[in-house]
């Protein structure tokens, strides 16, 4: 089936979709619209329903599967669905959660025997056991999690495949300079966001937990890997340097690190994690868009818009 993400401004759709979010609003005249994300394998598009009703609200909520008519309208710059009309298909239509989520591109299997052969390739004792450590604690929702609620790697086992293309970007920066500390890159790109699988609530309708909201994943993480530490008996310095690796690789106070990059490996490990979120949020954009048109606005690089070149395939 067509994905939504594929449909061009003044298009009609007609689609089973499935809810990601719903949030109320109010129009300045007082009148109630519902703003849902609805989703499909192919992404997400924000929609509007417009005077809806105390039991839309309650018919319309997140993780439920939709029948939408609707017109896709441009709005600041990104496109947007009008609902015609929208119902929650019937239980003997067959259709089920996992036929409308986005999946990372390579399967489970791979990822998992990727990251374990970096573990295996570690020399550092105290830093191998750390890493092997926390990987095990928290394996099913590694592998399962997105990366994010938005912007980049916001889809199921967005997090593992992440982590996977950033270790082998981490073992080819490695080899043009020798002077890095790979088993310091390879445990900093493992841990860095693992504290995701407690900040965020899940694969589907993923949402900020409580702990997300009040700690968040670097001061998760530093936790965690003081604990599995303090458990394993390791007492070395690599403790805190794998702790410093976590609180500084989102590079900037304003960007949420408490610290800024103060070990090479930290400064490298900050520019693997931006260059991999960015490609990853420049291809989803611009596979929406044909050859020689802009894609959509993307907010988190500034809210440009790309240009696909017209000899692009």
């Amino acid at each position: 089936m067509s994905g939504i993400t594929h449909f061009n401004v003044g298009e009609t759709i007609d689609l089973p979709l499935l809810i990601k979010t719903m949030t109320k609003g109010t129009t300045n005249t007082g009148k109630p619209f519902l703003t849902l994300i609805l989703q499909d394998k192919s992404g997400d598009m924000e929609a509007k329903l417009w005077d809806a009703s105390e039991q839309d609200e309650k018919a319309f909520q997140p993780e439920t599967i939709v029948r939408v008519v609707g017109d896709i309208h441009s709005y600041r710059g990104k496109s947007q669905l009008k609902i015609k009309q929208i119902r929650p298909v019937a239980p003997g239509d067959g259709y089920a959660i996992s036929d409308f989520l986005e999946t990372a591109p390579v399967s489970m299997e791979e990822m998992t025997s990727k990251i374990t052969q970096y573990i295996f390739e570690m020399t550092n004792p105290n830093i191998q056991r750390i890493t092997r450590h926390l990987l095990k604690k928290y394996q099913k929702p590694f592998f399962e999690y997105p990366a994010a609620t938005r912007n980049h790697h916001e889809f199921v086992s967005g997090l593992a495949y992440h982590v996977v293309s950033m270790l082998d970007l981490s073992k080819a920066i490695a080899g043009l300079y020798p002077s890095l500390d790979s088993d310091l890159l390879y445990a900093g790109v493992i841990l860095h966001d693992l504290g995701k699988v407690i900040e965020l609530s899940g694969p589907t309708s993923t949402t900020y937990t409580i702990e997300g909201n009040l700690l968040g994943h670097i001061t998760i993480m530093v936790n965690e890997i003081g604990k599995a530490a303090e458990e394993l008996g390791i007492e070395g310095e690599e403790v805190m340097i794998l702790q410093h690796l976590v609180l500084s690789h989102h590079g900037k106070a304003e960007w949420g690190s408490p610290k800024p990059p103060l070990i090479r490996e930290a400064e490298i490990l900050h520019y693997i994690d931006n260059v991999d979120a960015k490609m990853n949020m420049l291809d989803r954009s611009l596979e929406k868009v044909k050859p020689g048109e802009y894609t959509e606005r993307v907010f988190a690089l500034d809210n440009r818009s790309f240009y696909k070149p017209t000899f692009h395939k």
